[in-house]
């Protein structure tokens, strides 16, 4: 299933503070980001995937793998 094509309809929302909506507003301009939802969706689940990458389990612990 092609990602675009997914039905979203469950919302989410944050509050910001007006400093941190100036940072995100800049940087959607610098990088001329026109969907600020796609953008913000897709940023947010990049962070967990990778996060969640690293905090796989192995087999060794890290000790043990460096010796």
């Amino acid at each position: 299933m092609h990602v675009e094509s997914v039905k979203r309809e469950r919302r989410m929302s944050i509050l910001l503070s007006e400093d941190e909506q100036q940072i995100v507003d800049r940087y959607l301009e610098k990088y001329k980001i026109t969907n600020k939802s796609r953008w913000l969706r897709e940023t947010i689940l990049m962070f967990i995937h990778k996060n969640m990458e690293e905090d796989y389990p192995t087999l060794f612990g890290e000790h043990d793998m460096r010796r």
